[in-house]
């Protein structure tokens, strides 16, 4: 059964969509089968990978009940599918609001497709409104993303709760499954302090890996594609790669299936 890991942080700006593709696209040059789940009315992991806009969509799924398999898109990197994301998705937490089981609806879709895929990444809004719950309740765990920056903790003390909230009545199994650094600049003291800080903090459910400010990689989603199929040997497509390889290692899943 493959595993759901939702991307979460609801300050923006933090490398949460970046680090969706681009773990995607890592573990798919592993040669495991990787399934992003837009949803995030933004669709930049929608775009990013390549996609326009098409339907159906996830909101077709969340909203109208659409079998997630039936809105499951090919992109150009080998293992590597796609939910997309549109900007109906704006109106769904109202629309969702008198919905049953409107907390479980994305749990409830992957049921059918859970075992076609290795892992399944699930790009969350920055916000934590319902469909940012729609992830939680629907991952095995979450990865938090984090810049590099002075205010770096700012309102992660909420996304915990809210986790604790999640685990507490909807979705017990959820753990945090790592924290990533990003936009790690080596020259700034400042980068060291904050990767100090969340060490003290998460301890070991930090990622060795950190991921650096790199042009190649701010450029490579204005290209539809993760960095590796852009300029595979920058030093962004290479931290990827790393830190899919620690993914991989974490579960004991290293080398291809």
């Amino acid at each position: 059964m493959g595993k759901v890991i939702a991307v979460a942080n609801q300050k923006g700006g933090v490398g949460k969509t970046t680090t969706v593709i681009n773990l995607a696209a890592s573990l798919g040059v592993a040669e495991k089968r990787v399934l992003v789940v837009d949803i995030d009315p933004q669709a930049n992991a929608t775009s990013g990978v390549g996609i326009g806009k098409v339907k159906p969509s996830v909101y077709d799924v969340l909203v109208r009940g659409l079998q997630l398999g039936g809105a499951v898109v090919k992109t150009s990197i080998p293992f590597l599918e796609i939910v997309p994301s549109e900007i109906d998705l704006v109106g769904a937490e109202i629309e969702l609001v008198g919905i049953p089981r409107r907390e479980f609806r994305l749990r409830d879709a992957l049921v059918d497709v859970r075992d076609e895929y290795d892992y399944i990444l699930v790009d969350c809004p920055p916000s934590l409104g319902l469909l940012t719950l729609n992830g939680l309740v629907a991952a095995d765990g979450v990865l938090i993303p984090i810049q590099g920056e002075y205010y770096a903790m700012e309102g992660v003390g909420k996304l915990l709760g809210t986790i604790r909230l999640v685990q507490d009545s909807l979705n017990p199994r959820l753990r945090i499954e790592g924290v990533l650094l990003t936009m790690y600049d080596t020259r700034l003291n400042l980068c060291k302090q904050v990767l100090e800080e969340l060490r003290r903090y998460f301890g070991y459910k930090v990622y060795k890996t950190v991921i650096p400010r790199n042009v190649r990689l701010a450029e490579a989603p204005s290209f539809g594609k993760p960095v590796i199929m852009y300029d595979a040997l920058s030093k962004g497509a290479q931290a990827y790669l790393e830190l899919a390889k620690e993914v991989l290692s974490r579960d004991g899943k290293e080398g291809a299936r």
